[in-house]
Protein backbone atom coordinates (compact mmCIF):
# COMPACT_ATOMS: atom_id res chain seq x y z
CA UNK A 1 0.00 0.00 0.00
CA UNK A 2 1.29 2.98 -1.22
CA UNK A 3 1.86 6.25 1.56
CA UNK A 4 -0.65 8.82 1.44
CA UNK A 5 1.67 11.14 2.82
CA UNK A 6 3.45 10.93 -0.20
CA UNK A 7 0.37 10.33 -2.48
CA UNK A 8 -0.49 13.86 -1.46
CA UNK A 9 2.67 15.79 -2.01
CA UNK A 10 2.58 14.55 -5.50
CA UNK A 11 -0.48 16.41 -7.15
CA UNK A 12 -0.80 19.15 -4.82
CA UNK A 13 -4.23 20.83 -4.69
CA UNK A 14 -4.53 24.28 -5.96
CA UNK A 15 -5.83 26.60 -2.97
CA UNK A 16 -9.34 27.54 -4.38
CA UNK A 17 -10.35 23.60 -5.06
CA UNK A 18 -9.22 23.08 -1.39
CA UNK A 19 -11.68 26.11 -0.42
CA UNK A 20 -14.58 24.87 -2.71
CA UNK A 21 -14.15 21.49 -1.09
CA UNK A 22 -14.38 22.87 2.43
CA UNK A 23 -17.37 24.88 1.44
CA UNK A 24 -18.86 21.11 -0.38
CA UNK A 25 -18.79 19.79 3.18
CA UNK A 26 -18.83 22.23 5.79
CA UNK A 27 -22.49 23.27 7.11
CA UNK A 28 -23.55 25.52 9.40
CA UNK A 29 -24.16 24.60 13.17
CA UNK A 30 -27.40 24.51 14.96
CA UNK A 31 -28.75 27.11 17.21
CA UNK A 32 -29.35 27.80 21.18
CA UNK A 33 -31.00 30.43 23.03
CA UNK A 34 -29.01 32.94 25.16
CA UNK A 35 -29.32 35.60 27.55
CA UNK A 36 -28.98 38.76 25.99
CA UNK A 37 -25.94 39.53 28.25
CA UNK A 38 -24.15 36.95 26.25
CA UNK A 39 -25.13 37.73 23.26
CA UNK A 40 -22.08 39.98 22.14
CA UNK A 41 -20.32 38.62 19.08
CA UNK A 42 -22.57 35.92 18.44
CA UNK A 43 -24.39 35.41 14.94
CA UNK A 44 -28.40 35.90 14.75
CA UNK A 45 -30.48 32.80 14.19
CA UNK A 46 -33.45 34.43 13.70
CA UNK A 47 -35.07 38.04 12.97
CA UNK A 48 -35.88 40.27 15.33
CA UNK A 49 -39.05 42.58 15.26
CA UNK A 50 -39.44 45.25 17.59
CA UNK A 51 -43.41 44.49 19.56
CA UNK A 52 -43.02 48.16 20.91
CA UNK A 53 -42.40 51.97 20.26
CA UNK A 54 -39.03 53.50 20.87
CA UNK A 55 -39.56 55.87 22.84
CA UNK A 56 -42.78 54.59 23.49
CA UNK A 57 -44.31 57.91 24.42
CA UNK A 58 -43.27 61.75 23.49
CA UNK A 59 -40.03 62.89 25.68
CA UNK A 60 -37.91 66.04 25.81
CA UNK A 61 -34.93 66.27 23.72
CA UNK A 62 -33.15 69.02 26.04
CA UNK A 63 -33.18 70.34 29.28
CA UNK A 64 -35.72 72.91 28.84
CA UNK A 65 -39.06 73.99 29.85
CA UNK A 66 -42.40 72.37 28.15
CA UNK A 67 -45.00 75.01 26.92
CA UNK A 68 -47.36 75.95 24.09
CA UNK A 69 -45.63 77.16 21.30
CA UNK A 70 -47.55 79.34 20.04
CA UNK A 71 -47.16 81.23 23.36
CA UNK A 72 -43.79 82.24 22.32
CA UNK A 73 -44.34 83.92 18.95
CA UNK A 74 -42.36 86.83 19.07
CA UNK A 75 -40.29 86.19 22.08
CA UNK A 76 -36.46 87.65 21.57
CA UNK A 77 -33.58 89.26 23.24
CA UNK A 78 -35.66 92.28 24.11
CA UNK A 79 -38.71 91.17 24.05
CA UNK A 80 -38.96 88.20 26.79
CA UNK A 81 -42.37 86.84 27.62
CA UNK A 82 -43.38 85.54 30.34
CA UNK A 83 -44.18 81.34 31.58
CA UNK A 84 -45.44 80.53 35.25
CA UNK A 85 -43.60 77.90 36.28
CA UNK A 86 -46.16 74.97 37.42
CA UNK A 87 -43.88 72.15 38.32
CA UNK A 88 -41.02 69.79 37.02
CA UNK A 89 -40.74 66.21 35.41
CA UNK A 90 -37.28 64.33 35.57
CA UNK A 91 -37.04 60.97 33.43
CA UNK A 92 -39.21 58.29 34.85
CA UNK A 93 -41.72 60.64 36.32
CA UNK A 94 -44.75 61.79 35.11
CA UNK A 95 -46.68 65.51 35.68
CA UNK A 96 -49.80 64.92 37.03
CA UNK A 97 -52.05 67.49 35.66
CA UNK A 98 -52.76 69.51 32.07
CA UNK A 99 -50.81 72.59 31.11
CA UNK A 100 -52.45 75.37 30.67
CA UNK A 101 -52.19 78.77 29.09
CA UNK A 102 -49.19 80.73 29.97
CA UNK A 103 -47.79 78.14 32.08
CA UNK A 104 -44.58 76.17 31.30
CA UNK A 105 -43.23 72.67 33.11
CA UNK A 106 -39.21 72.95 33.90
CA UNK A 107 -37.99 69.53 32.14
CA UNK A 108 -35.42 67.28 31.86
CA UNK A 109 -34.00 65.38 28.78
CA UNK A 110 -35.98 61.94 28.39
CA UNK A 111 -38.55 62.68 30.53
CA UNK A 112 -42.38 62.91 29.09
CA UNK A 113 -44.11 65.84 27.36
CA UNK A 114 -46.74 67.17 29.80
CA UNK A 115 -50.11 66.93 28.23
CA UNK A 116 -51.31 70.40 27.17
CA UNK A 117 -47.65 71.09 25.87
CA UNK A 118 -46.33 70.85 22.29
CA UNK A 119 -42.54 72.19 22.16
CA UNK A 120 -39.35 72.33 24.59
CA UNK A 121 -37.94 75.82 25.52
CA UNK A 122 -34.36 75.16 26.04
CA UNK A 123 -32.79 76.19 29.41
CA UNK A 124 -30.20 78.54 27.57
CA UNK A 125 -33.08 80.63 26.40
CA UNK A 126 -34.77 80.62 29.79
CA UNK A 127 -34.43 82.75 33.19
CA UNK A 128 -36.37 81.59 36.09
CA UNK A 129 -36.76 83.86 39.02
CA UNK A 130 -39.84 83.85 41.92
CA UNK A 131 -41.51 81.20 40.21
CA UNK A 132 -41.44 82.59 36.79
CA UNK A 133 -39.79 81.65 33.97
CA UNK A 134 -38.79 84.42 31.16
CA UNK A 135 -38.61 82.78 27.54
CA UNK A 136 -36.08 84.98 24.92
CA UNK A 137 -36.88 82.72 21.62
CA UNK A 138 -39.66 81.56 19.74
CA UNK A 139 -40.55 78.01 19.59
CA UNK A 140 -41.98 76.16 16.57
CA UNK A 141 -44.39 72.83 17.33
CA UNK A 142 -42.45 69.81 18.52
CA UNK A 143 -39.80 71.61 18.90
CA UNK A 144 -36.92 69.71 21.03
CA UNK A 145 -39.72 66.80 21.72
CA UNK A 146 -38.61 62.91 20.84
CA UNK A 147 -41.49 61.47 18.96
CA UNK A 148 -43.34 58.04 19.47
CA UNK A 149 -41.37 55.73 17.48
CA UNK A 150 -38.98 58.38 16.53
CA UNK A 151 -36.29 55.72 17.12
CA UNK A 152 -37.79 52.13 16.28
CA UNK A 153 -41.06 51.32 15.19
CA UNK A 154 -43.43 48.65 16.54
CA UNK A 155 -43.61 46.20 14.32
CA UNK A 156 -40.38 47.06 12.07
CA UNK A 157 -37.38 44.65 12.01
CA UNK A 158 -34.93 45.62 14.13
CA UNK A 159 -31.97 43.18 13.01
CA UNK A 160 -31.76 40.10 10.01
CA UNK A 161 -30.72 36.86 10.93
CA UNK A 162 -27.22 36.47 10.37
CA UNK A 163 -26.50 39.72 11.99
CA UNK A 164 -23.09 39.73 14.25
CA UNK A 165 -23.91 41.49 17.12
CA UNK A 166 -21.87 44.36 18.31
CA UNK A 167 -21.91 46.25 21.65
CA UNK A 168 -24.77 48.94 20.12
CA UNK A 169 -26.74 46.38 18.53
CA UNK A 170 -27.13 44.73 22.57
CA UNK A 171 -28.04 47.95 23.20
CA UNK A 172 -30.66 48.57 20.82
CA UNK A 173 -32.47 44.86 21.59
CA UNK A 174 -32.43 45.58 25.55
CA UNK A 175 -34.32 48.78 24.77
CA UNK A 176 -37.22 46.78 23.21
CA UNK A 177 -37.25 44.43 25.78
CA UNK A 178 -35.60 42.07 24.49
CA UNK A 179 -33.98 39.52 26.99
CA UNK A 180 -33.34 35.99 25.26
CA UNK A 181 -32.61 35.29 21.49
CA UNK A 182 -31.05 32.52 19.40
CA UNK A 183 -27.98 32.60 17.95
CA UNK A 184 -25.79 30.08 16.22
CA UNK A 185 -23.90 27.90 18.22
CA UNK A 186 -20.39 28.70 18.47
CA UNK A 187 -18.05 25.92 16.68
CA UNK A 188 -15.89 24.03 19.31
CA UNK A 189 -12.48 23.49 18.11
CA UNK A 190 -9.93 21.24 19.75
CA UNK A 191 -6.38 22.28 18.96
CA UNK A 192 -3.83 18.92 18.97
CA UNK A 193 -0.24 20.27 18.75
CA UNK A 194 2.24 17.51 17.99
CA UNK A 195 5.96 17.55 18.49
CA UNK A 196 8.44 15.20 20.29
CA UNK A 197 10.13 19.30 20.71
CA UNK A 198 8.28 21.21 21.71
CA UNK A 199 7.08 22.74 25.45
CA UNK A 200 4.19 24.44 26.06
CA UNK A 201 3.76 28.40 26.35
CA UNK A 202 5.37 29.69 29.69
CA UNK A 203 8.28 27.69 29.50
CA UNK A 204 11.99 28.71 28.59
CA UNK A 205 13.53 27.65 25.55
CA UNK A 206 16.17 24.76 26.07
CA UNK A 207 18.45 22.92 24.02
CA UNK A 208 16.75 21.38 20.92
CA UNK A 209 13.32 21.87 22.39
CA UNK A 210 11.05 25.16 21.07
CA UNK A 211 8.31 26.74 22.53
CA UNK A 212 4.99 26.10 20.99
CA UNK A 213 3.38 29.54 19.61
CA UNK A 214 0.72 27.87 17.44
CA UNK A 215 -1.84 27.19 19.82
CA UNK A 216 -1.83 31.02 21.50
CA UNK A 217 -2.20 32.49 18.06
CA UNK A 218 -4.87 30.01 16.81
CA UNK A 219 -6.74 30.45 20.36
CA UNK A 220 -6.95 34.33 19.11
CA UNK A 221 -7.86 33.51 15.71
CA UNK A 222 -10.85 31.03 16.64
CA UNK A 223 -12.17 33.44 19.34
CA UNK A 224 -11.71 36.14 16.22
CA UNK A 225 -14.01 33.86 13.66
CA UNK A 226 -16.76 33.10 16.05
CA UNK A 227 -15.15 29.67 17.32
CA UNK A 228 -14.41 28.85 20.72
CA UNK A 229 -11.52 26.81 22.16
CA UNK A 230 -13.01 23.10 23.22
CA UNK A 231 -9.32 21.71 24.28
CA UNK A 232 -5.72 22.46 23.79
CA UNK A 233 -3.71 18.77 23.73
CA UNK A 234 0.12 18.75 23.57
CA UNK A 235 1.31 15.61 21.99
CA UNK A 236 4.08 13.57 21.34
CA UNK A 237 4.60 12.29 18.14
CA UNK A 238 3.47 8.88 19.48
CA UNK A 239 0.86 7.42 16.61
CA UNK A 240 -1.41 5.73 19.07
CA UNK A 241 -1.71 8.84 21.11
CA UNK A 242 -2.68 10.74 18.09
CA UNK A 243 -5.48 8.32 17.16
CA UNK A 244 -7.22 8.63 20.32
CA UNK A 245 -7.47 12.45 20.46
CA UNK A 246 -8.27 12.15 17.21
CA UNK A 247 -11.07 9.85 17.84
CA UNK A 248 -12.09 11.63 21.33
CA UNK A 249 -11.43 14.96 21.67
CA UNK A 250 -14.10 16.82 21.88
CA UNK A 251 -15.16 19.63 19.69
CA UNK A 252 -17.05 20.28 16.28
CA UNK A 253 -13.74 20.80 14.48
CA UNK A 254 -9.84 19.02 15.00
CA UNK A 255 -7.14 20.93 14.33
CA UNK A 256 -4.12 19.07 14.55
CA UNK A 257 -0.83 20.98 13.67
CA UNK A 258 2.57 19.79 12.90
CA UNK A 259 3.39 15.78 12.08
CA UNK A 260 1.21 17.07 8.82
CA UNK A 261 4.43 16.57 6.29
CA UNK A 262 5.49 13.49 4.85
CA UNK A 263 8.46 12.96 7.20
CA UNK A 264 8.60 9.55 9.71
CA UNK A 265 6.82 10.89 12.68
CA UNK A 266 4.19 12.74 10.77
CA UNK A 267 1.55 10.37 11.55
CA UNK A 268 -1.44 12.79 11.18
CA UNK A 269 -2.15 12.04 7.56
CA UNK A 270 -2.07 8.69 7.74
CA UNK A 271 -4.15 7.94 10.87
CA UNK A 272 -7.24 10.17 9.32
CA UNK A 273 -6.38 7.95 5.79
CA UNK A 274 -7.04 5.17 8.18
CA UNK A 275 -9.86 6.25 10.61
CA UNK A 276 -11.61 8.57 8.22
CA UNK A 277 -11.20 10.55 4.99
CA UNK A 278 -8.12 12.25 3.76
CA UNK A 279 -9.81 14.48 1.32
CA UNK A 280 -6.64 16.88 0.84
CA UNK A 281 -2.95 16.87 1.65
CA UNK A 282 -0.71 19.48 0.32
CA UNK A 283 -1.71 22.59 -1.22
CA UNK A 284 -0.33 24.64 -4.10
CA UNK A 285 0.79 27.14 -1.82
CA UNK A 286 3.49 29.05 0.05
CA UNK A 287 3.97 28.91 2.97
CA UNK A 288 2.04 25.64 3.63
CA UNK A 289 2.45 23.40 1.07
CA UNK A 290 2.06 20.46 4.14
CA UNK A 291 -1.79 21.22 4.71
CA UNK A 292 -4.36 18.90 4.96
CA UNK A 293 -8.29 18.32 5.20
CA UNK A 294 -10.17 15.46 6.09
CA UNK A 295 -13.16 13.70 8.18
CA UNK A 296 -12.53 11.63 11.13
CA UNK A 297 -16.05 10.60 12.93
CA UNK A 298 -18.62 12.66 11.47
CA UNK A 299 -16.38 15.96 11.97
CA UNK A 300 -13.92 17.79 9.74
CA UNK A 301 -10.23 17.71 10.63
CA UNK A 302 -8.30 20.22 9.36
CA UNK A 303 -3.89 19.55 9.22
CA UNK A 304 -1.50 22.38 9.71
CA UNK A 305 1.95 22.77 9.32
CA UNK A 306 3.81 23.30 12.72
CA UNK A 307 6.12 25.95 10.84
CA UNK A 308 4.22 29.36 12.90
CA UNK A 309 4.33 31.80 9.24
CA UNK A 310 2.65 28.35 7.37
CA UNK A 311 0.15 28.10 10.59
CA UNK A 312 -1.35 31.23 10.10
CA UNK A 313 -1.46 31.12 6.67
CA UNK A 314 -3.43 27.99 6.28
CA UNK A 315 -5.65 28.63 9.17
CA UNK A 316 -6.70 32.07 7.52
CA UNK A 317 -6.91 30.42 4.21
CA UNK A 318 -8.93 27.22 5.08
CA UNK A 319 -10.02 26.72 9.03
CA UNK A 320 -11.28 29.89 9.44
CA UNK A 321 -13.39 29.61 6.35
CA UNK A 322 -14.70 26.74 7.68
CA UNK A 323 -15.24 28.49 11.25
CA UNK A 324 -17.14 31.21 9.10
CA UNK A 325 -19.62 29.25 7.28
CA UNK A 326 -20.32 26.95 10.37
CA UNK A 327 -20.89 29.45 12.62
CA UNK A 328 -23.15 31.03 9.94
CA UNK A 329 -20.59 34.18 9.60
CA UNK A 330 -19.86 35.51 6.44
CA UNK A 331 -17.44 33.90 4.34
CA UNK A 332 -14.84 36.72 3.62
CA UNK A 333 -11.24 37.66 6.11
CA UNK A 334 -11.84 39.49 8.75
CA UNK A 335 -9.36 42.08 7.43
CA UNK A 336 -9.51 45.81 6.02
CA UNK A 337 -7.51 46.01 2.65
CA UNK A 338 -6.21 48.83 0.49
CA UNK A 339 -4.35 48.72 -3.06
CA UNK A 340 -1.06 50.23 -2.75
CA UNK A 341 2.14 50.19 -4.85
CA UNK A 342 4.51 47.77 -4.09
CA UNK A 343 7.93 49.06 -3.63
CA UNK A 344 9.99 46.02 -5.39
CA UNK A 345 8.79 43.20 -7.69
CA UNK A 346 7.18 40.27 -5.76
CA UNK A 347 7.91 36.82 -8.27
CA UNK A 348 5.48 34.21 -8.25
CA UNK A 349 4.51 30.63 -9.86
CA UNK A 350 1.99 30.03 -12.11
CA UNK A 351 0.00 27.55 -10.49
CA UNK A 352 1.00 28.30 -6.97
CA UNK A 353 -0.61 30.52 -4.56
CA UNK A 354 2.21 32.53 -2.64
CA UNK A 355 1.39 34.64 0.85
CA UNK A 356 4.00 37.66 1.03
CA UNK A 357 4.26 39.70 3.91
CA UNK A 358 4.28 43.50 3.47
CA UNK A 359 5.22 46.10 5.52
CA UNK A 360 3.71 50.00 5.09
CA UNK A 361 6.09 52.57 4.29
CA UNK A 362 5.86 56.64 2.17
CA UNK A 363 6.29 54.85 -0.75
CA UNK A 364 3.56 52.21 -0.54
CA UNK A 365 4.04 48.40 0.64
CA UNK A 366 7.52 46.85 1.00
CA UNK A 367 7.93 43.43 0.76
CA UNK A 368 9.50 41.38 3.63
CA UNK A 369 9.36 37.76 2.94
CA UNK A 370 7.88 35.19 0.61
CA UNK A 371 9.37 32.13 2.14
CA UNK A 372 11.05 31.63 5.99
CA UNK A 373 7.93 30.03 7.03
CA UNK A 374 9.47 29.64 10.91
CA UNK A 375 9.84 33.26 11.14
CA UNK A 376 6.66 34.41 13.22
CA UNK A 377 8.46 37.59 13.78
CA UNK A 378 8.15 38.76 10.23
CA UNK A 379 4.10 39.33 10.81
CA UNK A 380 4.56 41.16 13.97
CA UNK A 381 6.81 43.70 11.76
CA UNK A 382 4.66 43.39 8.78
CA UNK A 383 1.19 45.58 8.87
CA UNK A 384 -0.03 43.32 6.21
CA UNK A 385 -0.04 40.51 3.46
CA UNK A 386 -0.63 40.07 -0.26
CA UNK A 387 -1.72 36.94 -2.13
CA UNK A 388 -0.19 36.33 -4.91
CA UNK A 389 -2.88 34.69 -7.27
CA UNK A 390 -2.65 31.02 -8.95
CA UNK A 391 -2.71 32.46 -11.92
CA UNK A 392 -0.39 35.55 -11.66
CA UNK A 393 3.48 35.43 -11.63
CA UNK A 394 3.95 38.12 -9.34
CA UNK A 395 3.71 41.75 -9.65
CA UNK A 396 6.47 44.52 -11.19
CA UNK A 397 7.76 47.20 -8.84
CA UNK A 398 5.46 50.26 -8.17
CA UNK A 399 2.20 48.16 -9.49
CA UNK A 400 -0.73 48.70 -7.69
CA UNK A 401 -1.75 45.46 -5.43
CA UNK A 402 -4.45 44.66 -3.11
CA UNK A 403 -2.50 44.75 0.76
CA UNK A 404 -4.69 43.05 3.10
CA UNK A 405 -4.58 44.89 6.50
CA UNK A 406 -3.65 42.69 9.96
CA UNK A 407 -5.13 45.73 11.85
Amino acid sequence: MSDVRMRGFKQRMEVRRFQALIRERIRPLGVETIDLACAGRRVLAEHVVSEVDVPAFSRSAMDGYALRSEETFGAGPYNPLSFKVIGEITPGSVFPGVLGPGQAVRIMTGAPIPEGADAVLMAEYASESNGVMAASEAVTPRKNIGRIGEDIKAGSQVFRSGRCLRAQDLGVLASIGVARLQVRNAPGVTLLITGNELLKPGEKPRGAMIVDSNSLMLTALIERDGGRVADVRHLPDDRERIRDSLLNAPGDILVITGGTSVGVEDHAPTLIAEEGELLAHGIAMRPSAPTGFGWVAERPVFLLPGNPVSCLAAYDFFVGLALRLMGGRPESWPYRSARLPLTERISSQIGRVDYARVKLVDEGAKVLATSGASALSTTTVADGFVVIDQDSEGFAAGEQAKVWLYD
